[in-house]
């Protein structure tokens, strides 16, 4: 789920954002010796200021954001919450895996220029205003992590309101600050990057890799769909058959949230799921599975990572990378690009990316998004499926319905 709150606007304008700022950027550069020679110097200027604004806001979303996810998760703690919760997260993880094996294998293959030697230098920052964040990324995720489980163990119904207030504030701020100014970012790092010269070398390379995720979502989607026949001994072509309705809808509104009443109508058909276990897991996994999502980030990073920086992450940076990512997906505010959002600390503190990074990852994402939360939202199906097969295989929780054994396995 890229995007839990609908907002086919943000796309529109990241969009924009992208278009006229190549378009300006290789305007620019072709009369880079006549009078717009200290333009750049002004972009260049904005671009570290909106870069450090969304960079400051960053380790406050992460606890803002996943402290109260776990205080809810143990107010409300059950044996079926929590291993649907473990189970929307091995999905991810295991998405994380799978992206980084392909992209070890697909990448160093693609045609990806790495020579920086004929590239335009940007010029210096006219003004520089730095604005630190108040902690580290990792201080940032350990403090949330073991603030949550502290506030669980003690009950304190005190701090968890507070936590959960945080939470609200945070949301306004990604809402009315971060947002807003992510075009703005993306759009001037997207005309530095064609003013240098090096957009117009990767062009192809973008497109490519939007078509290997769309194609990595659905072997993925196989995967889950597998081991949900397999547990619970039915057949899985009766959940997914019925799921065609969500998967185009979340196309178009690019929100699970959007696409939730779809989505619970279109497991509500299946023969072999029951509605007490549809009616639990399906809005869950709308919140906090995000296996479609966390493919194509990693996918991604990995090319820009030797797109920009010319080579490829470390084995063990990017399964550092993958377990915290799984750990940022479940914990993703809903916003659109929430997952992208509340990743970006470990983008740049495990990856190292830097404004121009940032901005390329959060420019293609948003061009792929709607297929990341169609599969996010299909993968809901099998994950329900695997639940029936370790709580209600024996219809325990409630009757199937109207499931004929013919359905079965």
């Amino acid at each position: 789920m890229a995007a839990k709150v609908g907002d086919f606007s943000l796309i529109l304008k990241l969009l924009g954002g992208i278009i006229i700022g190549a378009l300006l950027g290789l305007y620019i550069g072709e009369n880079a010796e006549g009078s717009l020679r200290h333009v750049m110097d002004v972009v260049v200027s904005l671009r570290h200021i909106f870069g450090q604004i969304i960079f400051f806001l960053v380790p406050l979303v992460i606890v803002g954001f996943i402290t109260p996810a776990i205080v809810r998760l143990g107010q409300n703690a059950s044996k079926i919450l929590l291993v649907a919760v473990g189970l929307a997260y091995i999905s991810s993880l295991g998405a994380a895996l799978f992206s980084m094996i392909s992209g070890y294998c697909i990448i160093p293959n693609l045609s990806i220029a790495t020579s920086t030697e004929t590239l335009r230098s940007l010029p210096e920052m006219v003004f520089r205003l730095d604005i630190p964040p108040l902690f580290s990324v990792m201080s940032a995720l350990v403090l949330a992590l073991t603030m949550g489980v502290a506030i669980v163990w003690t009950r304190s119904e005190t701090l968890g309101k507070i936590f959960c207030e945080m939470e609200r504030i945070m949301t306004a701020l990604v809402n009315r600050i971060m947002i807003p100014i992510l075009p703005f970012f993306v759009g001037l790092s997207f005309l530095g990057l064609a003013y240098e010269g090096s957009l117009s070398r990767h062009l192809p390379v973008f497109i490519m890799m939007v078509l290997i995720v769309i194609v990595g979502h659905f072997i993925w989607l196989a995967v889950l769909y597998g081991i949900g026949g397999a547990l619970s001994g039915r057949n899985p072509s009766q959940v997914f058959r019925h799921y065609a309705p969500a998967y185009l809808t979340a196309v178009g509104t690019m929100s699970s949230a959007a696409t939730l009443p779809v989505a619970l109508e279109c497991a509500r058909k299946s023969p072999v799921l029951s509605r007490t276990m549809v009616e639990f897991m399906v809005p869950l996994g709308a919140t906090v599975h995000l296996c479609g999502s966390v493919l194509t980030e990693t996918f991604f990073v990995m090319t820009i990572s030797l797109m920009l920086y010319g080579s490829l992450p470390s084995v063990g940076t990017m399964l550092l990378f993958c377990v915290l990512l799984g750990i940022f997906a479940v914990g993703a505010p809903g916003v659109p690009g929430g997952t992208v959002v509340a990743s970006l600390g470990i983008v740049t503190g495990v990856l190292g990316f830097d404004p121009n990074g940032v901005a390329l990852l959060i420019a293609i994402f948003a061009l792929q998004d709607s297929f990341g939360t169609a599969c996010n939202v299909t993968g809901d199906g099998a994950l329900t499926l695997m639940l029936e097969g370790l709580f209600n295989r024996n219809g325990e929780l409630g009757p199937l319905q109207d499931v004929a054994p013919a359905e079965k396995v």
